[in-house]
């Protein structure tokens, strides 16, 4: 079973991951949008490890409706909104349960990729974070070593699609052969979740 502290170490551990990463995923940014959006999301993710250092939410749920209220305030360009819904939106799928298992996740990460199709529009194949997410949140169910495997997946196969939603799209045929920083940086999310699972 994962409980509050199991939640606090995944935000904890994306965090690290990003500040790892963030001029990977600002150079892929570079070609194809503001290139700032390693920058933004190291200093969004940043602000929710400090955050949880300083009050402990004693509830999965909790910890990542948190994590997700400081992605919004933190985060400038379309990430904030994206990500802190994503993590708002599964935090309160989860409820009250002071413990989840695996398959509670699954389905609490589905309704928040869902809320994040519903906020910017977009589906599988329009490469943003959605070609990482989706099929992550679909192999959660079996493991989380399959989740964070298809999440990599889901981002490196952006690389040949052109995009169809965000500041990319405005690039039109110019997009193709970019790596999608979103679906990046959402794989690092995942990655970092099979991490703390010991996957």
């Amino acid at each position: 079973m994962l409980d509050a502290d199991f939640f606090r170490r995944w935000m904890t551990a994306a965090a690290a991951s990003v500040d790892r990463e963030a001029e990977r995923l600002t150079a892929l940014d570079s070609p194809i949008g503001d290139a700032d959006h390693g920058s933004n999301l190291q200093r969004g993710f940043k602000a929710v490890a400090a955050d949880l250092e300083k009050e402990a939410p004693d509830t999965p749920g909790a910890v990542l409706v948190l994590a997700g209220r400081r992605l919004i305030s933190t985060v400038g360009g379309a990430s904030g909104p994206l990500y802190g819904t994503l993590l708002r939106r599964t935090g309160k799928a989860l409820g009250d349960a002071a413990e989840v298992d695996r398959g509670q996740l699954a389905e609490a990460l589905r309704t928040g990729v869902n809320a994040v199709r519903t906020l910017g529009g977009a589906a599988p194949g329009d490469k943003t974070m959605l070609d990482a997410l989706v099929p992550a949140a679909d192999a959660l169910g079996d493991s989380f070593a399959a989740a964070r495997a298809a999440a990599e997946e889901g981002a490196v196969a952006t690389t040949p699609l052109q995009a169809r939603k965000g500041r990319a799209s405005y690039l039109g045929e110019r997009s193709i052969g970019h790596q999608d920083p979103g679906a990046t940086s959402a794989a690092l999310l995942v990655a970092a979740l099979a991490e703390v699972a010991g996957e």
